[in-house]
C-alpha cells in the first residue's frame, strides 16, 4: 500500500525534487511511488524509491508538441486515464502532482482522493501585481509602471485563454468539468529569496524550501592547487543556452579572468571535446559535495542549480537561455547574489565572475538568501495532515 503517489515529468528539473520529496515522505515512514520517466527508475531506484514508468508520456500519433496548451493538455489526459486504475490498485490516498504534469492531478479527481501541486521553483501563476513571469521585470511603479505591466499581462492573456479553453476540453473527454486548477495545497518548492511579493498570493499555498536531490553518490576529485574554485554548471534544460561550457572555460583562463582559479564542471552529461587541464575537473558527481567549498558557480539560471548555490551560500554567474531561466537569472541579479550574462561571450563571461569573485557583496547576498530558508513550512507535515483528515 501507498499513501501518497508523486507524479512528475523526465526533465532533471521536475523529476529530481519529486525524488527529494519521496526521499523525506519514506524517511517519515509514509508509503510513497513516484512515477515519473522511464530513465530515473534504475537511478533512484538504487537509492531506495519506488519509481516506476508515468503511463501515457510517450508521443502518439496527432500529438503537436509545437503547441504548448494542446501538448499539456493533451498528455494530461492520457496520463490521467492511464494512471488513475494504478493509483486504485495501490490504494493511493493523495497525490502530489509537478505543476506541468497535470495529469496527476487528473487521476486524482478521477479517482476521487486529495492532491497537491507541487511547483518545483517558485510560483509562476499569473498575478494581478506582477509583470508575465518570463519578462524578468521588477513590478512597475508609478502609473506608467503599473499601464506597462497591465497591457503586458493583456498581451499575454490571450494565450493564456486558448489553453484554458484547450484544458477544458481535454478535461470533458475523459468525464471532469472546469480547469482543475483547485488543488487541495500547493507546494513551492523554492527559497523565499527567490519569491516576489504578489498581492494574490493563492489560499493554502505554501513555502517548502527547494527539493534537492543529487542523482550520484561519486563525488568529484578536487583539481589541483589552491586556487579559489569554481563550480560550472551547464543546463540540463533544452532552453539552455547554447555551447555554454565552452564559452565559460575560456572565460575562466587565466588571460581573461586575470587571476588564476581551479575549475570543476558538473553536468548529467559532461561536454566531450574540451581541452583541459590539471585546474580543471570534468564529470558527473555530487554537486552538494562540492559546493561548501566554490568561490562561484557559473550555471545557466535553472531553479535547481540556482537553489543549491544559494542554499549553501554561494555567488552565481547566470548564462540564461530560455523559458523560466531568464527570468530567474533577473531575480537573483536584483537581490545581489550574482550577475547575468547575455549575450554569451567569454569576455562577458570573465568579467561577470571577475566581478563577483572581488567584490564581497555578493558572497555576503547570497548567504543572506541562505538564510531565507529558515521560514519555510515542512511539506511533510502538510500531508500528514491532509492524510489525517
Amino acid at each position: 500500500m501507498a499513501n501518497v503517489a508523486i507524479v512528475a515529468g523526465p526533465d532533471a528539473g521536475h523529476a529530481f525534487p519529486a525524488f527529494a520529496l519521496a526521499e523525506r515522505l519514506v524517511g517519515e515512514g509514509i508509503g510513497t511511488i513516484v512515477y515519473t520517466g522511464a530513465q530515473w527508475c534504475g537511478p533512484a531506484g538504487e537509492r531506495g524509491l519506488d519509481v516506476r514508468e508515468l503511463p501515457g508520456l510517450a508521443l502518439v500519433d496527432g500529438d503537436d508538441d509545437t503547441d504548448a496548451g494542446a501538448k499539456l493538455s493533451l498528455r494530461a489526459a492520457r496520463i490521467a486515464e492511464s494512471l488513475a486504475p494504478r493509483l486504485i490498485d495501490d490504494r493511493v490516498e493523495l497525490v502530489v502532482c509537478d505543476v506541468i504534469t497535470v495529469g496527476g492531478g487528473w487521476a486524482a479527481e478521477l479517482v476521487g482522493i486529495d492532491w497537491i501541486e507541487l511547483s518545483p521553483h517558485p510560483l509562476y501563476r499569473p498575478s494581478r501585481g506582477l509583470p508575465p513571469i518570463g519578462a524578468g521585470l521588477e513590478p512597475g511603479t508609478g502609473w506608467s509602471g503599473r499601464l506597462r505591466d497591465r497591457l503586458m499581462r493583456a498581451a499575454t492573456g490571450l494565450s493564456l485563454r486558448q489553453g484554458e479553453r484547450q484544458r477544458v476540453m481535454a478535461r470533458e473527454a475523459i468525464g471532469l468539468t472546469g480547469l482543475g486548477d483547485r488543488p487541495t495545497a500547493r507546494f513551492v518548492a523554492t527559497l523565499p529569496a527567490l519569491e516576489v511579493r504578489r498581492p494574490d498570493w493563492p489560499d493554502r499555498t505554501h513555502l517548502v524550501g527547494p527539493l534537492l536531490w543529487e542523482p550520484t553518490d561519486e563525488v568529484f576529485d578536487r583539481p589541483a592547487g589552491s586556487d579559489r574554485l569554481v563550480l560550472v554548471a551547464p543546463s540540463t534544460a533544452v532552453t539552455g543556452a547554447a555551447d555554454m561550457a565552452a564559452q565559460t572555460l575560456a572565460a575562466l583562463r587565466p588571460e581573461v579572468l586575470g587571476m588564476p582559479v581551479r575549475v570543476v564542471v558538473s553536468a548529467l552529461d559532461p561536454p566531450t571535446g574540451t581541452s583541459v587541464d590539471e585546474a580543471v575537473v570534468v564529470g558527473t558527481a555530487r554537486q552538494d559535495d562540492i559546493l561548501p567549498e566554490a568561490d562561484l558557480v557559473i550555471c545557466g539560471g535553472g531553479h535547481g542549480m540556482l537553489a543549491k548555490a544559494l542554499s549553501a551560500g554561494v555567488p552565481v554567474v547566470t548564462v540564461p537561455g530560455g523559458g523560466d531561466q531568464w527570468e530567474l537569472a533577473n531575480r537573483v541579479q536584483r537581490q545581489g547574489s550574482g550577475r547575468l550574462v547575455r549575450p554569451v561571450s567569454a569576455d562577458a563571461i570573465g568579467a561577470a565572475a571577475r566581478e563577483v569573485l572581488t567584490d564581497p557583496a555578493h558572497g555576503a547576498a547570497a548567504r543572506r538568501a541562505a538564510a531565507t530558508a529558515g521560514s519555510v513550512v515542512d511539506p511533510v507535515r502538510v500531508v500528514r495532515r491532509i492524510l489525517g483528515r
